[in-house]
């Protein structure tokens, strides 16, 4: 049975995407801040902004499960809404260093616990963010485009390994009350509806099938066609 890793597990995209791998035969371990809610998921407590409790989880890991096949880079700060001359260094520290250098050094660890299989896949799931934005949420849009160059460098970096390196860039996807949104909500959208998380979870499993390894340094945006769309 392959060990699936997910951050950020408990809620929100990568609840639904734990709960579709669990589905499909894979062990699920959760690493998030926030008690996971299944009970069918391995859950450890961790705080991704500091590299001392990515290494202990791991070290957990290590010694239940031995080796890893899967790790999907969920896990960050969403909900920040606060302009350039508001942010403090403390505010620029906690969506960096939980975004970005937390994705950074679980990959560091997935790919040494990885180490010797025949099989691999990181999965980091990045923004359309990274190239499109609204005001005062440039530091989420920092961290999401360092997941995306981050994404590109690792792929290079471990050719010669059974790992492939992907990111998905979501758009708008609805993970509180979808009976909640309007109509226009969903008709600005090319395909007629605000996404769910399932969109996500569902491309996760397709790049983490053991087949699709010629998938490598892509960064797939899943967002109903609205990067596509003239908006003036």
């Amino acid at each position: 049975m392959k060990n699936c890793i997910i951050t950020g597990g408990s809620h929100g995209i990568g609840l639904e995407t734990a709960k579709k791998f669990i589905e499909s035969g894979y062990n699920v371990i959760v690493l998030d801040i926030k008690e996971c809610p299944l009970k069918s998921a391995e859950y450890i407590c961790m705080d991704l902004s500091k590299t001392e409790d990515i290494e202990k989880a791991f070290k957990i890991i290590e010694e239940k499960y031995k080796k890893v096949h899967v790790l999907i880079n969920d896990g960050a700060v969403a909900s920040f809404h606060k302009g350039i001359e508001e942010v403090l260094l403390e505010d620029y520290e906690r969506i960096l260093n939980t975004n970005l250098r937390g994705a950074y050094f679980c990959a560091k660890e997935f790919i040494r616990l990885n180490n010797g299989e025949e099989y691999g896949r990181i999965i980091n799931i990045a923004s359309t963010r990274f190239h499109q934005n609204e005001e005062n949420v440039e530091l989420y849009g920092m961290s999401k485009g360092g997941i995306v160059s981050m994404t590109n460098s690792l792929c290079i970096s471990l050719t010669g390994t059974p790992i492939t390196v992907n990111a998905i860039s979501p758009g708008y996807i609805c993970t509180t009350d979808y009976s909640k949104l309007d109509k226009r909500d969903h008709e600005i959208h090319p395909s007629n509806r605000v996404g769910k998380p399932r969109d996500i979870a569902n491309v996760c499993l397709f790049l983490a099938n053991e087949e699709n390894d010629f998938i490598n340094g892509a960064n797939i945006i899943v967002d109903g066609g609205m990067t596509k769309k003239m908006i003036y």
